[in-house]
């Protein structure tokens, strides 16, 4: 399977996939077909390969062109889409920690990147949409299925196993300490990627300073980098206009280290509702001088808890709304603008959040892009996006991230969107 996909063989790879999984994967470097096929590529460009996308190639006689006589792009795109078509896992991990998407946008290959990423949306929205959905089998499978489970990977991925002397593996197909040492690498990477819980988070003694906010294990918050963004997130929920009475209404889900609400004090606005849940924030929110301000509210608890008394009320309304929270993952944010969101903006005004989805990989950052764009539209929110550039190579070293243990940002350019009610 493996080198019919780095050739991009059509032919043999759909017949090998009647009897084979497209997930299986290199022992040495547990890359799938998919990365193979991928990295077949490098080195090609659209240019040389010409715009030959569509199912076939037709000579000026009218003969069809056979599948390997195609630019090597159009076979390396029809067999990504043949093995995708067939269950291949879009986001499964080499030990280089790299996606086959991560590949092709490494190497430039915007087209296999582009069918990588759209890969990635139809997974995630068809995830969302079975969240809380359970598959119901018969009290035997979980016997039936104890020597498959021996042989998958992580994510359902097969490990191929090879009798080869050199390169990585033993003789007797026992893993060399190389091979050993790189899963060993590889599993302490992702379980360091484990988020933070909510619940940890809001129980957590926070560091805090005018530069960050860490948590207990040193995993990142909010940083001050994010200042410009904030800035002109405000600038384009609240455009400044000639001073008016009364000012604009404005929530804020999240206080943080207080740099949005400090943009959104000048606009002057008549409400300003924020909702902060963790008790140090809350303690500095109300020692701020925000706190003084005229028409400040300030809910303390979460924001799950207090929106629908909110709602309830049914007389408060926002000209603009936002929302940067911590550790809580998209199925809350997805709640927030499909409950909270249009039953609390004005019909004329704006919706924003801290765009951070996937946003410690390009893939998983485009990824969630569209798939957030989708869910906000069927909510009846139309989505602008606007490109902020972010120098996140100076945050290394002993910029930003110093003494941090995760990151929660590590991309060049930051998706800021704005959204309103369509129509």
């Amino acid at each position: 399977m493996a080198l019919s996909a780095k050739d991009h063989n059509l032919p043999t790879v759909r017949s090998l996939l009647k009897s084979q999984t497209p997930n299986v994967q290199e022992p040495s470097t547990l890359r799938t077909p998919l990365h193979i096929a991928i990295l077949a590529c490098e080195g090609q460009s659209a240019e040389l390969n010409g715009a030959t996308n569509g199912a076939s190639v037709s000579h000026a006689n009218g003969a069809v062109v056979d599948e390997l006589s195609l630019p090597v792009l159009t076979k390396a795109e029809k067999t990504i889409t043949l093995l995708l078509q067939n269950g291949a896992i879009w986001n499964s991990l080499d030990v280089n920690n790299e996606t086959p998407g991560c590949i092709a946008y490494r190497l430039g290959l915007t087209s296999l990147y582009e069918v990588m990423v759209d890969a990635g949306v139809r997974a995630e929205l068809l995830f969302g949409r079975l969240d809380g959905y359970m598959t119901l089998g018969d009290g035997d499978s979980e016997d039936e299925n104890d020597d498959e489970d021996e042989e998958m990977g992580e994510s359902g991925v097969e490990i191929v196993e090879e009798l080869v002397v050199d390169e990585g593996k033993l003789e007797d197909g026992e893993e060399a300490p190389q091979l050993v040492a790189e899963r060993t690498a590889l599993e302490k990477a992702e379980e360091e990627a484990i988020p933070v819980t909510s619940e940890e988070y809001l129980n957590s003694k926070l560091e805090i300073d005018d530069e960050r906010i860490l948590d207990e294990d040193k995993n990142g918050v909010m940083m001050s980098w994010e200042t410009e963004i904030m800035s002109r997130t405000v600038n384009l929920l609240l455009p400044s206009t000639e001073s008016s009475t009364p000012g604009p209404k404005v929530l804020n889900i999240g206080y943080g280290m207080g740099i949005v609400d400090s943009f959104f004090q000048s606009r002057n606005p008549s409400s300003h509702h924020i909702i902060e849940a963790h008790p140090q924030v809350i303690e500095k929110l109300e020692n701020s001088p925000i706190a003084s301000k005229q028409g400040v509210v300030i809910h303390k608890g979460r924001w799950q808890d207090i929106l629908p008394g909110l709602v309830e009320d049914g007389t408060i309304t926002f000209d603009a709304i936002y929302f940067d929270t911590f550790a809580e993952d998209y199925d809350q944010l997805k709640l927030f603008f499909m409950e909270y969101v249009i039953a609390l903006l004005e019909p004329t005004g704006k919706f924003g959040f801290f765009n951070g989805l996937g946003a410690d990989r390009q893939i998983a950052y485009d990824v969630y892009k569209k798939v957030v764009e989708m869910d906000l539209l069927e909510a009846g929110l139309d989505t602008e996006w606007h490109e902020v550039k972010v120098d996140s190579k100076k945050m290394e070293g002993e910029g930003e991230w110093k003494g941090v243990r995760r990151k929660y940002w590590d991309l060049e350019r930051y998706w800021l969107p704005i959204s309103n009610f369509m129509g």
